[in-house]
């Protein structure tokens, strides 16, 4: 795991030295290992190195081929990089090192591009071919890893963070405004190429970029090619059979992400997914001392799952558990936000980010459940999803049969509410969503409505269930993902997502709705795959937290009402121009009385304005 950056001229200009030296030094703390530097014709690579495979020098970068015509710089893992190297061994290929990038560098002069269909892991890769000057780059299937890029005239900036390219661009960036938008109304990013930066975009997932580096060719935006190579829908392959066939491929998908030189641990939330995960080491590869690392908050309190997590003590002796409070959270913003470079819709990202804090001391490695709430619809509003589905099969009986199964027992309104916003026109959706928050200023949201399709019409306008999971791959999870990877390589620290294996995606979203969502309650095939095995109050929890926080009551503490206050009365919070700000500083009223909890919406005012006062002031 690592981080990447680059520099092209397509004037083949050199690129000057200290200018790849300051986007290495932006991203240091993705690989505090090793570091390195390639330059020639216009090219500039820059590498640092978090050493997980061939924890030798052998595995430095940039990395040249055999014969020295291709040069790689690479960011992930490839998993099944142990089968891919004994492939290429038998059609003559020999190997100097037992790294998975030398793997991946021979896999590309064997196959051409066609050879990221072969590859199972998660990466961003750029490779340059000395003899045709031509530069090749992709990202996996579902954006693990991140890959920025900015086009400044006649060069090409991209890196694996945001701040590598910040640091040499030049001159001050500006917010994007339809970022702005998605962020404020919908609690989304990352569903476009756009970033929270006018000048910045990113390679979307399955995706690579060809580029010609030749004077001649006018600026980078006429002659990079943008490709999808991957596109989940038609990767769809034949479903599970049954729970056991499922629960297979879940084992196959944790043994490949095993693989490892440094010692490897599971971030544990005492919910279904990570739980799972910790399970099946136990069981199936008698990892007795696999290190957890846990966020508890004291019970009674909102997002604290120990009486779950406690339920391995007797099975695990090395558990590690961390304790946020509103103390830190308020001491780490400023790191938060440097560590992010973009705003963050909740605090959950927070409570992860203190795991990773915990973990950077026991291990270099870690597991978790990110990608199942996608792949089996965890999250309640996917209910709204399957009443949709239903009605307009015109399965009238089965839909009321599940309506009341899923109010029975979760005692929620929230899959009903989200069934009747989806069987809405999109541009009432987003005006819906608009009312609901109650403080966007109507000349911004007048302004940016237009361009709320992706979310509005595509997402929440899935007409099956299927639709939905595959919409949420394709325009919900990504932000996710980053957010993980932030975290994790903030602490020097490699996150590994088992769920996403795609052996195991393009299989289970195929799966009948009942195997995915059944008398109320989700992920029907995973709790099926896990009876006899997972602790049974865990396998049929019904309520769903992930990284939640007691963040209501921390926004009401003096210390914070005196710091958000501050924020939301300032004039620079004002000029903005993307909220009401008296109707603001009412909500802030309201929550501080306990008229209503709206901590969400409070996390969001406040990482804005310190993002703008970071990024942009």
């Amino acid at each position: 795991m690592c981080g990447i950056s680059g520099i092209i001229h397509l004037d083949r200009s050199p690129v000057p030295e200290s200018q790849i030296w300051d986007m290495i030094k932006a991203m240091k703390h993705r690989g505090p290992n090793d570091n390195g530097t390639f330059f020639e014709d216009g090219i500039g690579f820059g590498f640092v190195r978090l050493s997980i495979i061939d924890l030798s020098p052998a595995g430095h970068q940039p990395m040249f081929s055999h014969d020295e015509r291709y040069v790689i710089i690479f960011n992930g893992e490839i998993f099944n990089y142990v089968e891919l190297r004994e492939e290429l061994i038998a059609k003559g290929h020999r190997f100097r090192t037992k790294t998975d990038t030398e793997v991946l560098i021979t896999s590309y002069v064997e196959w051409g591009e066609d050879m990221l269909h072969r590859l199972n892991g998660m990466w961003t890769f750029v490779i340059y071919d000395r003899k045709e000057k031509t530069v090749f780059g992709s990202r996996d299937r579902y954006g693990i890893k991140p890959l920025y890029y900015c086009i400044d005239g006649n060069r090409l900036l991209f890196a694996s963070e945001i701040p590598s390219i910040l640091a040499v661009l030049g001159r001050k960036p500006t917010a994007d405004q339809n970022a702005l938008f998605d962020f404020l109304i919908f609690n989304r990013t990352d569903q476009d190429e756009n970033t929270f930066f006018s000048e910045i975009k990113k390679i979307n997932h399955g995706c690579y970029f060809k580029l010609r580096v030749a004077p001649g060719q006018g600026d980078v935006r006429k002659a990079m090619q943008i490709t999808k190579w991957y596109d989940l829908r038609k990767e769809l392959k034949e479903p599970f059979k049954d729970p056991e066939e499922f629960r297979e491929m879940f084992v196959s998908s944790i043994a490949l992400r095993l693989r490892s030189d440094v010692p490897i641990g599971v971030c544990l939330s005492g919910g279904l997914d990570s739980s799972s995960i910790v399970t099946t080491m136990i069981k199936d590869f008698d990892k007795r001392d696999v290190h957890t690392f846990s966020a508890v908050y004291g019970e009674g309190k909102f997002g604290d799952e120990s009486k779950f997590i406690h339920l391995y003590k007797d099975e695990l002796p090395n558990m590690h558990y961390i304790m946020p409070d509103d103390k830190t959270i308020m001491a780490d913003i400023p790191e938060m936000v440097r560590a992010h470079a973009e705003p963050i819709a909740s605090t959950g990202p927070y409570a992860q980010y203190k795991v990773m804090e915990l973990a950077k001391d026991h291990v270099t490695v870690t597991l978790d459940g990110q990608g199942a709430d996608e792949m089996l619809a965890g999250y309640h509003y996917f209910f709204g999803f399957h009443f949709k589905n239903l009605l307009l099969k015109g399965k009238l009986g089965g839909m009321a049969s599940e309506m009341f199964s899923y109010y029975r027992k979760h005692r929620s309104m929230l899959g009903l509410i989200s069934f009747i916003l989806f069987m809405l026109p999109a541009g009432v959706r987003a005006r819906a969503r608009a009312m609901e928050k109650g403080y966007i200023d109507e000349e911004f949201f007048s302004a940016h409505a237009v361009n709320a399709n992706s979310i509005a019409g595509e997402l929440y306008g899935s007409a099956t269930l299927q639709d939905a999971l595959i919409n949420h791959f394709e325009y919900k999870l990504e932000h996710l993902l980053k957010w993980e990877d932030r975290n994790s390589m903030w602490f020097s620290l490699e996150a590994r997502v088992p769920f996403l294996d795609h052996r195991l995606v393009e299989r289970t979203i195929t799966m009948p709705d009942n195997m995915i969502i059944r008398d109320g309650m989700t992920k029907h095939v995973l709790r099926e795959a896990m009876k006899g095995r997972l602790p049974e109050p865990i396998r049929m929890r019904r309520d769903k937290i992930g990284f939640g926080t007691p963040h209501d009551e921390w926004f009401r503490t003096p210390a914070f009402q005196e710091y958000i206050k501050g924020i939301i009365h300032a004039p620079s919070f004002a000029s903005r121009g993307l909220v009401d700000v008296k109707k603001v500083q009412s909500l802030y009223n309201q929550h501080v009385r306990r008229e209503g909890n709206h901590g969400k919406e409070i996390w969001k005012w406040l990482h804005l304005e310190n993002w703008f006062n970071k990024f942009i002031d």
